[in-house]
C-alpha cells in the first residue's frame, strides 16, 4: 500500500507575553509538537538561555527523559494535556505548559499527573487479578508498542512473544487488527483485560480495562 505523510503545521503565534517569561526558572528546556515546530524559533529569541529540545509525542519522551538532569523544568508549547502528561512522567521535572492557541499559561498539577498514574495503577490491578487476557496487536506501520523506528514484522511480534512466554496462569488470546475500535471489542465478553501493543496511548480512557504492555514490564522490573 502506497503512503502519503502530510505535516499540519499552525499558524498560530507562539510567542509567550512578557508576563509569562518572569514565571519560568532559568534552567529549562522548552519541546514543542510537530504543528508549532516551525515557529518554536519565536520562543527560542524570547528565551536565549533555554535548551531546545525540539519534538515530543504524546506516548514517548525521550528527548526530555535525557534532558532531565540537566535542567529544573520543562516548558512546553502547544495544546492539551496528552504531551505534558508525558513529559513529566518520563522526566520527573515540572512542566509548564504554554497554549499558542488557547493563550492560557500554567504549571501542569500535582494533580493531574497523579490522577494519570493513578489510572495506570487501577489498570495494572486489573490485569494482574484478571484470567482471560486479551492482546492487541495493531498492524500498522507506525504503531508498534512505542518504537517508532523499524516497524517491522519481527519487532511487534517481540512483545507478542514476550507476553506468551509468561508463566503466569491467564489465557491469552491475540487480537490484530488495523485500527483499533473500542466498540468492537465489547463482542468479546469473556475478555476480562487487554493488553495494548500499539501506541501506549492511543486508546487512553476509551477502552474498558485496558493495560499498557509498557507499563506491565516497568512495573515489574520496579519490583
Amino acid at each position: 500500500m502506497q503512503r502519503l505523510f502530510l505535516t499540519a503545521p499552525h499558524n498560530a503565534d507562539v510567542k509567550l507575553p512578557t508576563a509569562f517569561l518572569c514565571q519560568l526558572p532559568e534552567k529549562l528546556a522548552v519541546v514543542t509538537t510537530i504543528q508549532h515546530l516551525h515557529n518554536i524559533g519565536d520562543v527560542r529569541k524570547q528565551l536565549p538561555n533555554a535548551v531546545f529540545a525540539g519534538q515530543v509525542l504524546g506516548c514517548r519522551a525521550d528527548t526530555a527523559k535525557n534532558l532531565a538532569p540537566k535542567v529544573d523544568a520543562f516548558l512546553y508549547v502547544g495544546t492539551g494535556e496528552f504531551h505534558p502528561i508525558r513529559i513529566a512522567l518520563d522526566s520527573h521535572k515540572p512542566v509548564f505548559v504554554w497554549n499558542p492557541v488557547s493563550k492560557v499559561f500554567g504549571q501542569l498539577s500535582e494533580t493531574q499527573i497523579a490522577a494519570y498514574r493513578k489510572r495506570v495503577q487501577a489498570s495494572l490491578n486489573h490485569f494482574y487479578h484478571a484470567d482471560t487476557i486479551g492482546v492487541l496487536i495493531s498492524t500498522k506501520p507506525g504503531q508498534n508498542n512505542n518504537m517508532i523506528t523499524s516497524p517491522t514484522l519481527a519487532n511487534k511480534m517481540n512483545p507478542v512473544e514476550q507476553i506468551l512466554r509468561r508463566t503466569d496462569s491467564k489465557k491469552y488470546y491475540l487480537f490484530a487488527s488495523d485500527t483499533l475500535n473500542s466498540a468492537d471489542l465489547e463482542n468479546f465478553p469473556f475478555i476480562q483485560c487487554w493488553i495494548n501493543l500499539a501506541c501506549s496511548r492511543i486508546m487512553d480512557d476509551k477502552i474498558k480495562n485496558l493495560v499498557n504492555w509498557q507499563d506491565i514490564r516497568e512495573h515489574e522490573a520496579s519490583q
